[in-house]
């Protein structure tokens, strides 16, 4: 790699407190199999040699990080406790703090979600190699396989939501991270579009910019749920 080569980066916002998930606290420090979900994830990203350094945004009380992965860390991560209210803001946050320590805004930047914890270095390897020609850069993502329903809404008192209509699946995608950008791209993109986007790929987007999609896998879900820990906890034992 030539000195002025762009690098590539790894962003993992850590701020949030994941009340859906039924966990005891914030969901990425939640324990599965053997170790925290969080330390999972940067575990995968360690695994990837073109990522020069991974960066971890954290709530500013954050009191946890140091202790929960005490003598499981990676020499390339530290964490800043620069995080937001919001997603976006926490990426944004995490952007400045990457420039401030040496990143240039031609370096490319994966973002990923820390609660994506069964990611491999392999899909991560496919997504940079899709993205170091491209203009733009993109995530992994999948295609949708099931029929995919919109809902009426509740009526009042009512137990469930019914359907209002059927929509083609044809041509839909089901997006995951990492999400890759170059950080000066992905700052002006979330300057532009606010904290009311839930992924870097709609900043870019808005910016009437097209993200290549790049085939991920089923494997690649977020934990969300508390279901999602238990068949979480199932894949890593089975690897």
């Amino acid at each position: 790699m030539t000195q002025d080569a762009p690098r590539c980066y790894a962003l993992v916002p850590c701020a949030g407190s994941g009340q859906r998930a039924g966990t005891a606290g914030p969901k990425q420090y939640a324990p599965l199999a053997g170790r925290t979900v969080v330390a999972h994830t940067l575990a995968a990203l360690a695994a990837v040699p073109r990522i020069v350094a991974t960066l971890v945004v954290l709530a500013p009380d954050d009191d946890q990080f140091e202790r929960q992965l005490a003598g499981a860390g990676d020499a390339r991560a530290w964490p800043a406790r620069c995080g937001g209210a919001t997603r976006a803001a926490s990426v944004a946050g995490g952007l400045a703090e990457l420039l401030a320590h040496g990143a240039r805004e031609h370096d490319w930047v994966l973002v990923h979600d820390a609660a994506r914890c069964l990611v491999r270095a392999a899909w991560i390897e496919r997504l940079i190699d899709a993205c170091l020609a491209d203009a733009v850069g993109g995530l992994l993502a999948l295609p949708l396989a099931d029929t995919l329903k919109e809902a009426s809404g509740s009526a009042a008192g009512a137990a469930a939501d019914r359907v209002a209509r059927t929509v083609p699946r044809g041509g839909k995608w089901l997006a995951q991270t990492p999400q890759m950008f170059r950080i000066g791209l992905l700052r002006e993109a979330l300057a532009q579009a606010g904290d009311a986007v839930t992924d870097e790929s709609s900043a870019v987007e808005a910016l009437g910019l097209a993200p290549l999609l790049v085939p991920g896998d089923a494997e690649n879900f977020k934990l969300t749920w508390p279901a999602d820990f238990e068949l979480a906890r199932r894949l890593l034992q089975t690897r």
